[in-house]
Order: C-alpha cells, then sequence, then structure tokens
C-alpha cells in the first residue's frame, strides 16, 4: 500500500441531480476532514428522470479532473423484478431497500440492458468508468453472470470487494449510515465505530455515505470524526485506484 499504510475508499452513493444538493454537502463534509479522493456513484437515470443538468454534469467533470472517481451505481435505482418470493427477499427488497434493489432479481439479459445503458450514458459524456455498484449492494444471479461479461474491473457488496479480472473477492465490510429512522440513527454510528475497531488489520476499510446523511448533522460529525481516525492509519483512494493496487499484488 503506499505509504506503507492500508487502504480507505469514501463513497458518496446515489448521486443524480436530484441528490445533488445532499451529495455536494457530502462532499463538504469530508473536505471539511481533509482533500481526499472519493468515488462518487453515479445512477444515470434516477427514479426514472433522465433529463439533462449541464450544471451538474459539469460539477462531475471538473470533480474528476480532480482526482476523483465516477462509477455506475445502477441505472434507475428501482426494483422492477419480478415479486420476491419468500420472507427474506421480501424483507431486502421491500423494507430493506424499500424497493431500490434494482439488480436483486433481474435475469441475466435484462441486467445486460441496464449495464449496456449505463455504460452509453458515460460513453456519451466521453468519463471512464471502471466500476458498477448495484444499487443497496444487491446482485442476483442473472446480474452477477452479467456483469461478468461486462467491462467493469471491480463491484463490491456489503460484505465483499469484488474484482472482476482476473476475479479474487476481499472482505471489506461497508461502514454505513442508517438515516431513515430515529433507531437507525441512533445505534448505526455505534455500530460503525465498532466495525471500524475491528477491522484495523483489514488491508480495506469502506466508508460509504448516502444523501440522506446529510440532513442529519449528527451523522455527519460522526462521519467526520471517524474518517479523521481512519486516516490516522490509512491511505485515502478511489475505489479504482484499490482495484489497480490489488490487481499489482
Amino acid at each position: 500500500m503506499p505509504n506503507e499504510r492500508k487502504a480507505l475508499c469514501v463513497s458518496i452513493h446515489d448521486v443524480a441531480p436530484a441528490t445533488w444538493p445532499h451529495c455536494l454537502r457530502l462532499l463538504q463534509a469530508v473536505r471539511e476532514v481533509a482533500d481526499i479522493p472519493v468515488t462518487l456513484l453515479v445512477v444515470p437515470c434516477y427514479h426514472g428522470s433522465a433529463g439533462l443538468d449541464a450544471g451538474y454534469e459539469a460539477a462531475l467533470a471538473a470533480l474528476m479532473a480532480d482526482g476523483h472517481e465516477l462509477a455506475l451505481h445502477g441505472y434507475r435505482h428501482l426494483d422492477h423484478g419480478p415479486p420476491a418470493s419468500g420472507v427474506r427477499q421480501r424483507w431486502l427488497r421491500g423494507v430493506y431497500t424499500r424497493n431500490e434493489g434494482e439488480f436483486s432479481a433481474l435475469s441475466a439479459a435484462q441486467s445486460r440492458l441496464l449495464l449496456a445503458l449505463g455504460l452509453e450514458w458515460f460513453g456519451r459524456r466521453g468519463w471512464p468508468v471502471d466500476g458498477f455498484v448495484p444499487p443497496a449492494w444487491l446482485l442476483g444471479d442473472g446480474a452477477w453472470l452479467a456483469l461478468r461479461q461486462a467491462p467493469f474491473s471491480y463491484t463490491t457488496t456489503w460484505t465483499h470487494f469484488h474484482l472482476l479480472s482476473p476475479w479474487r473477492r476481499i472482505w471489506s465490510p461497508s461502514l454505513v449510515y442508517t438515516a431513515r429512522n430515529r433507531g437507525g440513527r441512533r445505534w448505526s454510528p455505534r455500530l460503525a465505530a465498532t466495525q471500524a475497531a475491528c477491522m484495523g488489520a483489514a488491508g480495506l476499510v469502506r466508508l460509504s455515505l448516502h444523501p440522506a446523511d446529510a440532513a442529519h448533522p449528527e451523522l455527519l460529525r460522526h462521519a467526520q470524526h471517524l474518517l479523521a481516525a481512519l486516516l490516522a492509519s490509512r491511505a485515502p483512494m478511489t475505489k479504482s485506484a484499490f482495484a489497480r493496487l490489488s490487481r499489482s499484488v
């Protein structure tokens, strides 16, 4: 690892024109701690909205020019797959993800189509894209098959960072906050801190921030303290940079 330190990847999820003000607040919170590269997970047609926003796209291009990464984060960020069967799947797709686990139950053909649409969206702007992160970190069998045939170098699930060519998976549960209810806002910071403490020997720690986090100052403050502590012993890098580094060792 650079400077003989372990790696830290910070990502901002659900990046789209509709969420951009919140994403900017998250970027500002990170910069208040340190000016580090982050990975922005971009949704081209967030919740079905594919309208052009020149200011938003110019901001993304500027961030990429400054060394940040843009990754594909689904296409619509909505679950249009067949109805869930079984209690676990109904909970995962309906409650845990609020019907946003877009790639959780699609066929390989449906997954290939959405991946192609996402790649086309990036291609029209001349933007490189190295990674794909599924909404809610959920990938069904069909999506895995399509992804292994797509030109990405990595993907991530909640528990692992996956190199796709050659295939290798690296254990790294993401540190994440639950902002949508009072219990989550109370307990998720404690869980994230405990999880970070337990991962001291891990080669990679991932900190994942979501637009909803930006509405809660207590979550932002906790994320800033956690980020500062992690940076004391870890080298910050984009997910793409970590993938390149991991393939070389």
